[in-house]
């Protein structure tokens, strides 16, 4: 495996290397769930390493590259276990695509992933309030003022989407919750244990509406100056809510693109095992010194 960096806990591996690489070094069917976000093609720039996916020259390049994360996942993926992958709509650019709309990149990682053997398992939208976005990108077609002018301009804000790809075959561990869900990810007030089928509503509806969007880990610790362009982890809510509807404790659950690590920080939170791959230094010193710190808490939790 090409490994720059590797260091583990009990529970957890955190692998400073190319996915590409790293991957090809894990057994077959090794792995009970995975979920990530990926870059977003080329539409922020995380580092200035050429094996950064976010540095390819062209959408088509990136998702030749993308192509051999998504065979080795297709590999070590138990037979009928998930895939979640976790991603927006590309805005095109007038200066770097030669007009102005939308990229269909949701579309296009379920057809990638469909072809190397995945089936489509479903889909969730994951409600973003469009004033931020139109605050924090300044796009055109959110501006108050393309409203005034010339409304046919205008579009919708742009949610996030967790698309999850299953592998065929028949589940052997299966992740049953006889008890009802006990957990609630979320920001409304359904409490542990006591509303397991209105909790059941909330994660079966297509649009997630209550995702605290600020509730990530602290992004700080990875920024480097001379490099950094954007960090945006993902939500702990969304992690625990998949973790809970796709994966067992004890399960094995792999992020390929581990950034600070909010996936395995709550996997290993939630009793479960972690892998995490991450080719930036400074984001995979985050993800061990994250993975770390809840290590420990869960430690000290089980001694008091």
């Amino acid at each position: 495996m090409d490994v720059i960096n590797q260091e583990n806990g009990k529970n957890w591996m955190m692998y400073n290397g190319d996915s590409c690489e790293v991957l090809k070094g894990l057994p077959d069917n090794s792995i009970g769930y995975s979920i990530f976000s990926p870059p977003f093609s080329s539409l922020y720039t995380y580092s200035n390493s050429e094996r950064d996916l976010g540095n390819c020259k062209s959408d088509d390049d990136f998702m030749a590259h993308f192509r051999f994360i998504a065979e080795q996942l297709f590999r070590v993926i138990q037979d009928g276990r998930l895939v979640s992958i976790h991603c927006m709509q590309i805005p095109a650019m007038k200066e770097r695509d030669g007009y102005i709309g939308l990229k269909d990149f949701r579309g296009d990682i379920i057809r990638l992933f469909q072809s190397v053997g995945f089936i489509f398992h479903g889909e969730v939208t994951i409600w973003k309030d469009p004033l931020i976005e139109a605050t924090r990108t300044k796009a055109l077609g959110l501006m108050h003022k393309q409203l005034c002018k010339d409304s046919s301009r205008c579009r919708p804000g742009l949610p996030d989407y967790v698309v999850t790809m299953r592998k065929p075959g028949e589940n052997q561990n299966l992740i049953s919750h006889e008890n009802g869900m006990v957990t609630y990810a979320g920001s409304d007030d359904v409490k542990k244990g006591v509303y397991s089928h209105e909790v059941w509503r909330k994660y079966a509806s297509p649009v997630w509406f209550d995702i605290r969007q600020g509730n990530t880990l602290n992004k700080n610790g990875a920024r480097e100056e001379k490099d950094e362009r954007h960090i945006c982890p993902l939500q702990l809510d969304v992690i625990e809510r998949c973790l809970i509807l796709w994966s067992n404790p004890g399960d094995i659950v792999l992020s390929p693109f581990a950034g600070i690590g909010s996936e395995g920080y709550q996997t290993v939170k939630m009793d479960r095992r972690f892998i995490g791959v991450e080719l930036k230094e400074s984001y995979y010193q985050c993800a061990v010194k994250n993975l770390t710190i809840i290590e420990t808490s869960a430690i000290q939790g089980e001694l008091f």
